[in-house]
């Protein structure tokens, strides 16, 4: 009885749903296309102001804050018809029309660019937790016009179908959606974190040579126990590139860096097999969210292991560097960098993710449309290195971030794994939200 009670629930409440054009559950204008290309023009950009949102900015429901381009005050006002309210999505118009995001109350009053597309819903029909689902980017895939390129527009997004459940309902996956999300973001700003502090320390330590300075005025170094700061000389000596500490040398990258390179062919592994492409690294961070299956792979690859680092070698200028966290393949395009000796891992990862590394090899790149850049090149680099005492230091002081950026990822991909499978379910009336509550509560505390 109890179980037919239970079904007879779940069909009362499927019984509410309805089925809706989005418009009709959106506030009067609120599918908008962002600025036309007359009337916002890249050097239009400043350094600092009101932050525009692009199409690589749409994340996994979330907005990615890096390398924002930013508009004036004047600029702002000119285009406010485009300012983002908190609720308000985002997507993509056209390539990859699946990608969308959420815009949270950190990005309240920014703007979005022509290439995407504006959603704002009346919150009093709809939640948007209900277009965050697999099954949603799949209906979005399936609308765009256009095969080489795909792309949607104002009319196509408004006039689509889509099926809603009850409204308590819909908050109610809401809840569990940004719960998930939050946890997600946490990790995100976690890795980000961690990998600030090791750039910190290794500008510190290898650029700027605060310890050696400070030993050298007579000073302790700041931050360091004394067994460390005993590791670094106090003294400064000549060299052709200026002054650098007492008993460091300036070397090669190759001298303490390999490229191994083992191919792969498609008929070699199973297409389950993680594949990373230039596509699934973001600019300017190591760590590594996104990987597919090598199932569409059809030329030969690379094989990876957990723990390799990661450089686009295709337009440099993009800094794509990061390590993997799989056994796997990955492009041609991406080259894969090894330390000779464990000692020297934290500091080759630092070095080949730093700014003037990444501006070296797009300045020694080939080509003009397509410039890549080689691993030739990249082991002509000079850096000065220290002995192997302090890359020792280095490398225990923050290898442990670098475990955990991976933990973090892992741990990642496991909340999206559940959160796309849990949401079909509440969505479709299989399953009630308060019947997992508590069980997620545990899980993302």
């Amino acid at each position: 009885m109890k179980k037919s009670g239970s079904n007879l629930k779940r069909w009362d409440m499927v019984s509410e749903w309805r089925k809706t054009r989005l418009t009709d559950i959106c506030i009067p204008g609120g599918v908008q296309t962002g600025p036309f290309g007359s009337q916002l023009h890249q050097k239009d950009y400043v350094e600092k102001g009101t932050p525009i949102i692009t199409v690589e900015h749409l994340g996994d429901n979330r907005i990615s804050h890096q390398n924002l381009p930013r508009i004036t005050e004047q600029d702002k006002e000119r285009l406010k018809k485009y300012t983002l309210k908190m609720g308000d999505i985002v997507f993509s118009r056209v390539g990859s029309v699946d990608r969308r995001a959420l815009v949270r109350e950190s990005e309240d009053g920014w703007l979005f660019s022509g290439r995407c597309l504006r959603v704002r819903l009346d919150r009093n029909k709809a939640d948007p937790a209900q277009f965050g689902t697999e099954s949603f980017k799949e209906l979005m895939r399936s609308i765009a016009v256009g095969a080489t390129m795909p792309s949607i527009n104002t009319k196509i997004l408004s006039d689509i179908e889509i099926i809603l459940p009850s409204l308590p309902e819909q908050k109610n996956t809401a809840a569990i959606l940004i719960a998930l999300d939050d946890k997600i973001e946490l990790n995100r700003r976690m890795n980000d974190t961690l990998e600030g502090i090791a750039q910190a320390v290794f500008k510190s330590w290898f650029v700027d040579f605060d310890p050696v300075k400070a030993k050298a005025e007579g000073r302790k170094p700041e931050g360091l126990v004394d067994a460390t700061a005993a590791l670094f000389p106090s003294n400064f000596t000549e060299s052709n590139v200026g002054l650098i500490p007492e008993g460091w040398f300036l070397g090669k990258l190759g001298d303490i860096a390999d490229n191994p390179r083992t191919g792969v062919q498609p008929t070699e592994i199973s297409p389950d097999v993680p594949y990373i492409g230039l596509e699934h690294m973001p600019r300017r961070s190591i760590s590594l969210y996104e990987w597919e299956g090598a199932g569409k792979v059809t030329s030969t690859k690379s094989a990876m292991q957990t723990g390799d680092f990661l450089f686009g070698k295709l337009r440099p200028y993009f800094h794509k560097v990061g390590i993997s966290p799989i056994n796997g393949i990955t492009s041609t395009d991406i080259l894969i960098v090894r330390p000779k000796s464990d000692c020297f891992y934290s500091y080759l990862l630092m070095l080949i993710s730093s700014v003037p590394f990444v501006e070296y090899t797009d300045k020694t790149s080939q080509g003009t449309k397509m410039p890549r850049t080689s691993w030739g090149d990249m082991s002509r680099y000079e850096s000065i290195f220290p002995n192997k005492q302090v890359f020792i230091a280095y490398d225990v002081l923050v290898r442990p971030m670098f475990y955990r950026i991976i933990a973090n990822i892992h741990e990642n991909k496991a909340l999206v794994d559940i959160r796309d499978n849990l949401l079909p379910k509440l969505i479709s009336g299989k399953l009630r939200a308060g019947e997992i509550s508590e069980s997620l509560e545990a899980l993302t505390s």
